[in-house]
């Protein structure tokens, strides 16, 4: 079974650099308080800015919860970053769907193209999953461009 790439757009005020920092540098400012897979609540959401490097989140007792690594570190155009948060929101680290963002110059603005791919590794429930998260990413990503509306470098 093949279940279809999530796929959204989003244009972010500034040029790539700067929306490709806020992304990657300044998750912890925009996403969500409430998407945490970790035993406590977050302090901070961390990715390490490297190819390898870890994608987690830090509860406020210290406790590092895995989300995954970082498999392309282009900056400032491209970012894909292994997703290894299983069906059961557990991390996994032999389970792997691929985030991919691509930041291109519009302007004065900066259009991010967002790919979240190959959801039929969740298994049985692929398609469930996938309609979570395509009902989920747009509020992340709107989160992110409304941060980076707010002028905050």
């Amino acid at each position: 079974m093949t279940i279809a790439p999530i796929r959204h757009t989003v244009s972010i005020r500034g040029a790539p650099d700067r929306a490709f920092r806020l992304f990657s540098e300044r998750m912890n400012d925009w996403w969500p308080e409430g998407k945490t897979i970790g035993p406590q609540p977050r302090v901070a959401v961390v990715l390490e800015p490297q190819v390898g490097g870890r994608w987690f989140e830090i509860a406020e007792s210290n406790v590092e919860t895995m989300w995954g690594k970082v498999l392309v570190w282009e900056p400032p155009h491209r970012l894909v970053l292994a997703w290894q948060i299983d069906a059961s929101w557990q991390y996994d680290p032999d389970f792997v769907t691929e985030i991919e963002l691509a930041f291109t110059a519009e302007g004065d603005r900066t259009r991010v193209d967002f790919e979240h791919r190959d959801l039929e590794r969740f298994g049985p429930s692929a398609a469930e999953h996938a309609a979570l998260l395509n009902s989920g990413w747009p509020t992340i990503l709107g989160r992110f461009v409304t941060s980076g509306e707010g002028g905050q470098e």
